[in-house]
């Protein structure tokens, strides 16, 4: 009978201890996340960091993954990046140097990286040129900033394909969030290194309303979520919510984290580039 209760306390015991490291580890973050941001330029940028730098702690909290952000560009070094599997571009992207080669050695040597919007953006002349080679030709592979639509609007989005992990919870079309939409120099359907994941579908044209007449798509094929092959990275053309610029009271519009299928696909995207996977 002594041995019977024995054995029973301690299958107990191990039941308690297994159930407590099991909890253990259900709240121990599955990967860290930094995110670098500028903020200074565009009240529609700034109010997407706002939110972004909101949203996302949230999200960590809930997917088990820890998220901090910094407007200082000092901090991409090596040293700095060695403490995190995934690193965000909001808005803008470095322009010194060191940084750029930090950034270029982290993605080569497997880091994850999701860029937003503007820090895609390169135009020559202008306070973003086009004076990274690597970063807009090779990694992202879009070149320089072609041209935008406007105001601010939401588009239907064509899912390319259902096999990459970001997309595979998408339906065939969504519609976006309200977003200033670019076009880019190169044609990234010539690019063997990118596979592109989602585009604008021809259901959302005319796209824009103006009021000048080359801010309106009519037709086209305009990418605007990709990856590069070669790299665990994905960039979205997401990431600017419109604003009351007319009436001068800088009212925010839209928000750009207020669309539950695009928080999916940037979700699943986190996922795939922190685990590893």
């Amino acid at each position: 009978m002594k041995l019977r209760f024995h054995k029973s306390l301690f299958l107990l015991i191990l039941s308690l201890v297994g159930s407590a490291i099991g909890r253990a580890q259900e709240h121990t973050p599955s990967f860290h996340v930094i995110a670098f941001y500028t903020a200074k330029n565009d009240q529609a940028h700034i109010s997407f960091v706002h939110e972004a730098n909101a949203w996302f702690p949230k999200m960590a909290a809930q997917y088990h993954f820890t998220y901090d952000s910094t407007n200082n560009w000092q901090n991409l070094n090596p040293a700095f990046l060695s403490k995190y599997q995934v690193v965000i571009f909001l808005d803008t992207r470095p322009d010194d140097p060191a940084q750029r080669k930090a950034f270029q050695e982290y993605m080569e040597h497997g880091g994850g990286w999701m860029g937003f919007h503007f820090s895609a953006f390169a135009l020559t002349p202008s306070d973003f040129p086009q004076n990274w080679d690597w970063y807009h030709n090779i990694f992202l592979g879009s070149g320089s900033y072609g041209s935008n639509t406007w105001r601010p609007t939401s588009a239907v989005l064509r899912v390319e394909g259902h096999q990459h992990p970001a997309t595979r919870n998408l339906p065939d079309t969504f519609s976006a969030s309200p977003n200033e939409w670019y076009r880019w120099s190169n044609d990234l359907r010539k690019n063997p290194d990118i596979h592109i994941l989602l585009s604008i579908d021809s259901s959302s044209f005319p796209l824009g309303t103006g009021p000048k007449a080359y801010e309106i798509w009519h037709s086209g094929y305009y990418p605007v979520v990709w990856t590069n092959k070669k790299f665990k990275m994905m960039y979205l053309n997401m990431g600017h919510n419109d604003i009351d610029y007319e009436h001068h009271t800088n009212k925010e519009l839209s928000f750009t984290f207020a669309n539950e299928t695009q928080n999916k696909l940037i979700l699943d995207a986190l996922q795939w580039m922190g685990r590893g996977k």
